[in-house]
């Protein structure tokens, strides 16, 4: 019996697995931005009171957990797989793995003061520094990295590469 590896829009399985790469990273930094509005929606919700609610401790967590996540896949199997098909790429992926060591450092500040904090304005404070830092860092990333992503050979469950999301 003949293995068939067209997967119906005209590309083979392996070239449907490549390209789909980009599309992954994509699709998680979209959810990561999801994550991030939801947090922000529950600082906005505390408002005034003067505890943290569940919510916002849920919301605060899961995202701190989802970003971290999907950074620690990519130092750990997206870069590496990246800097041994195109070397030149090193330094850009130095400064990405810089990047997520101090948005790292930020989360902890985030986790922090979600835990101890009377009112919305210190979480909040720290989610919008996260978030300007997150979203020149997801840029970046992107310029530098989605066209090498359409041609990386790398054969991984995306939760391991980019974060369980």
């Amino acid at each position: 019996m003949q293995r068939n590896d067209d997967d119906g829009h005209g590309l083979g399985r392996d070239q449907g697995r490549l390209i789909a790469w980009s599309t992954e990273l994509r699709a998680v930094h979209a959810k990561l931005r999801a994550a991030l509005e939801a947090a922000r929606d529950a600082i906005d919700d505390l408002g005034s009171q003067h505890a943290a609610s569940r919510e916002l401790l849920l919301y605060c967590h899961g995202f701190c957990v989802a970003l971290d996540g999907h950074h620690r896949g990519e130092d750990r199997a997206l870069f590496p797989a990246i800097e041994a098909a195109h070397p030149a790429l090193a330094p850009v992926l130095r400064s990405l793995e810089r990047d997520h060591s101090m948005i790292g450092h930020l989360l902890g500040g985030l986790q922090s003061a979600v835990r101890q904090s009377a009112t919305a304005a210190e979480p909040e404070r720290h989610l919008e520094g996260i978030s300007a830092i997150m979203e020149s860092h997801f840029r970046y990333e992107e310029r530098q990295l989605l066209t090498v992503l359409e041609s990386l050979e790398l054969t991984a469950d995306p939760a391991v590469v980019l974060g369980p999301l």
